[in-house]
């Protein structure tokens, strides 16, 4: 649910697929964007996942892995590649208290971390409440990149316009540009919705507005054309949606390329973070192996963008 506040008035709007993916393809249903936990299980032969068992192994000690969930198949799949298959348990909705796979989402593993109930999360990088929390807690993190992935816009397939320019992007969210037909478009008004705060999408979306001031239009939310944003490897390889696509940015489309080139003008690397106090060695251990071409192998055939050569 998202609230509006127009004259004074306050509108309550389900805020479908949090306003993202069902609402940019058009659907009247109103359903979550959270990732199927069952579908990209660790161990499991049904998963979704891409892995091979490696000579390395962590086998005591486990560090407790946890993170976003467009980075879910990420961690499911480093897991399932150096960890006990008895050291994972999911009881068929969720990973249980001993598990050492958890799936919290970006809010919930940023807490997670500082307060030392996760050794790794793997996620986009921090907000600055997220950073405040740490500060707060008298937790300092390190923050290791471990690939790469890009920022996107998305629009509805039938919709005509396939690139924009940054500037174009932030008119629209600061209220300048309220019209499709200013950008090549129809003439219809534009829905710009936003994420919720503290995800990292929301947090992504916010570093690259830079401190603009966004504008709600609340007629354009109920009646406009929509425009959302997410993580590449959401959209492309969790929801699959085909009434979705992602636009190009000043010209450079967001294929792996041009994200490991550094061409596509909003590529960033996500992070395997950890307390720098923390005393287990296999933390630093498992960071490692990720960094290397086997670990670097687990990420690239999991649809991601592994760190260029």
């Amino acid at each position: 649910m998202t609230s509006l506040i127009f004259y004074g008035i306050k509108f309550n709007i389900v805020h479908k697929n949090s306003g993202m993916i069902s609402v940019v393809a058009g659907s009247n249903e109103a359903s979550t964007l959270a990732i199927s936990l069952n579908e990209y299980l660790p161990f499991d032969k049904n998963s979704k996942i891409q892995y091979t068992r490696s000579n390395f192994k962590i086998n005591e000690n486990i560090p407790i892995l946890d993170g976003a969930s467009a980075l879910y198949p990420v961690f499911s799949a480093i897991a399932s590649a150096i960890y006990p298959e008895e050291s994972v348990c999911f009881d068929g909705k969720k990973f249980t208290e001993e598990s050492k796979v958890q799936m919290s989402n970006t809010r919930g593993a940023y807490k997670s971390v500082v307060d030392g109930t996760s050794d790794i999360v793997f996620c986009a990088a921090p907000s600055k409440e997220q950073l405040l929390y740490a500060e707060q807690n008298n937790v300092e993190l390190e923050f290791v990149p471990i690939g790469l992935e890009a920022f996107v816009f998305i629009v509805n397939v039938n919709n005509p316009v396939t690139d924009l320019s940054v500037n174009q992007i932030k008119g629209i969210y600061s209220g300048k540009i309220e019209n499709w037909k200013k950008l090549g478009g129809e003439n219809c008004l534009i829905a710009a919705w936003q994420r919720k705060e503290g995800s990292g999408s929301q947090t992504a979306f916010l570093n690259f507005m830079n401190g603009e001031k966004t504008l709600t239009n609340p007629i354009g939310i109920l009646i406009g054309k929509p425009i959302g944003y997410s993580f590449r490897y959401y959209v492309e390889g969790i929801t699959r949606n085909e009434k979705v696509k992602m636009i190009s940015l000043n010209g450079i489309p967001p294929v792996k390329e041009n994200i490991q080139n550094g061409k596509y003008p909003l590529s960033s690397y996500f992070y395997a973070v950890y307390r720098k106090d923390n005393k287990n060695a296999n933390v630093k251990n498992v960071i490692d192996w990720i960094l290397s071409p086997e670990g670097q192998g687990i990420i690239e055939n999991n649809g991601y963008v592994p760190l260029g050569k």
